[in-house]
């Protein structure tokens, strides 16, 4: 239950920031949909189809689609009163799908008996797949990719899962904490990994 509540933040997060990112590129209420449900859930979707599992799987989760689609309803009706709130606790909700996800992604692929290689693969995509692919199709360069550390703790979270370092629930609990607590002192206190331009400099 308690994963149910966190998977239903996460979506909620994800679904609203795919909304806000169309209608700041001035995408017709189609385009805010699509971006929206792209978001939530396009990271598992992408998971789904590399370790083997059908993609038509996503479609059982209709309480969750139910959610994201009302979420951007609501984004889309009353912007302002959502930007609001999301300027108070989008980055928080949004670790917290982060973290909910990259977990629940890497258990996944856990449970189908894959690799280590592909555990980390399942627990980055559906962490942060979905934020990729959001910001492709809003002609943006990833910011999980550029900006921030993002990608990172979800990396974090398929090493552990991976190697059995967690596995009762109260481990998977404290990591769950640590991943929420990382992503938000990585946003708070700006951190970045290295970067190595090749770019040469006008003449």
């Amino acid at each position: 239950m308690t994963w149910d509540v966190l998977s239903i933040i996460g979506t909620i997060a994800f679904a609203v920031s795919g909304a806000f990112i169309a209608m700041e590129e001035e995408y017709d209420i189609l385009g805010v949909y699509i971006l929206g449900i792209v978001t939530a859930f396009g990271g598992g979707a992408i998971r789904n189809l590399l370790i083997g599992v059908p993609v038509s799987a996503l479609w059982e989760q209709g309480l969750f689609f139910q959610i994201a689609l009302l979420s951007i309803t609501a984004t889309f009706l009353f912007p302002n009163s959502i930007l609001k709130q999301w300027k108070r606790w989008g980055n928080f909700s949004d670790a917290i799908g982060l973290a909910a996800f990259a977990i629940q992604g890497a258990l996944y692929a856990t449970s189908m008996g894959h690799p280590l290689s592909a555990v980390i693969v399942a627990a980055v995509l559906t962490g942060s797949g979905g934020g990729i692919v959001r910001d492709l199709l809003a002609r943006r360069k990833p910011t999980v990719l550029k900006d921030e550390i993002y990608a990172l703790w979800a990396i974090l979270a398929g090493l552990i899962v991976g190697l059995q370092i967690a596995n009762s629930p109260v481990e998977l609990y404290v990591l769950f904490g640590l991943l929420v607590a990382c992503r938000m002192l990585s946003y708070m206190y700006k951190w970045k990994l290295p970067i190595r331009s090749i770019r040469q400099p006008n003449m």
